[in-house]
């Protein structure tokens, strides 16, 4: 794996030689601004256990428990949500913001739930699972900031449609909201290169849209500590941490 200054310069003028970047981001770049992974070492799946793999149709047979169980959070959810309220976004979200400044990076789409994309200032945002600090109406998948939505009575319903409104993060059986995943492909079709950052790129669907950008051709820029899934489809593989890595990659591409 690469990681030397000639390797960050060769990925830097790969980037700015592109017409359409896309950046595809996992959960190693929230570990890096202190939220727990779900699986691995260290991980709340791994100390507590998998969840259920039918939570979404738990929620559909009970929506008034799993919400009661949401604002109550206990054991390892307690964890994620002290973890997601203390957490504030690196220099790996700042450093993505910047490159969409400069006109670059079109999009973003991101496995985290964390929100810090949001909060260091990303534009165009695909939140493919969804954000954990909204809720999201099952039947005309209008979104709302938690503070808008009154939990007097569970479980709460949607201002416009009177829907049952869930988390907006999509759970296990649950279908990805169609507005996201379709935005998803577009940007990736469009993309003829893509930033993988601090995901492995096992999970799909989110794992197909690098496959599918270096099918086409196009190029694959991965920056990860550790050799991945994609890392033998990547033109330029970066050794080390996103929130380290990255800020570096910007400089050199703002310097062109």
């Amino acid at each position: 794996m690469e990681s030397s200054a000639a390797a960050l310069d060769a990925a830097a003028e790969c980037i700015s030689r592109a017409r359409y970047v896309v950046a595809l981001t996992g959960a190693g770049l929230s570990v890096e601004s202190g939220i727990p992974p779900f699986r691995g070492p260290g991980g709340l799946w791994t100390k507590h256990g998998e969840p259920p793999m039918d939570g979404y149709q738990r929620f559909l047979r009970d929506p008034r428990a799993v919400w009661e169980e949401r604002l109550n959070p206990s054991g390892p959810m307690r964890e994620l949500w002290q973890a997601l309220a203390e957490a504030r976004p690196n220099p790996g979200h700042l450093a993505l913001v910047e490159l969409e400044e400069l006109g670059i990076l079109k999009a973003t789409i991101t496995q985290n739930v964390d929100n810090l994309h949001r909060l260091a200032g990303s534009g165009r945002l695909l939140e493919i699972h969804g954000n954990a600090t909204l809720v999201r109406c099952i039947q005309c998948v209008a979104r709302f900031g938690r503070d808008a939505i009154d939990f007097a009575e569970l479980p709460p319903r949607c201002p416009h449609c009177e829907g049952i409104l869930k988390s907006d993060t999509v759970s296990f059986g649950e279908p990805i909201p169609a507005d996201v995943l379709e935005g998803c492909f577009e940007e990736s079709e469009r993309a003829d290169c893509m930033i993988v950052a601090g995901t492995s790129a096992t999970v799909y669907p989110a794992a197909q849209f690098p496959v599918s950008i270096h099918q086409r051709g196009g190029d694959l820029v991965e920056v990860n500590p550790y050799e991945s899934e994609i890392t033998q489809l990547c033109r330029h593989t970066l050794q080390g941490a996103a929130g380290e890595v990255l800020p570096e990659l910007v400089e050199r591409v703002r310097r062109r």
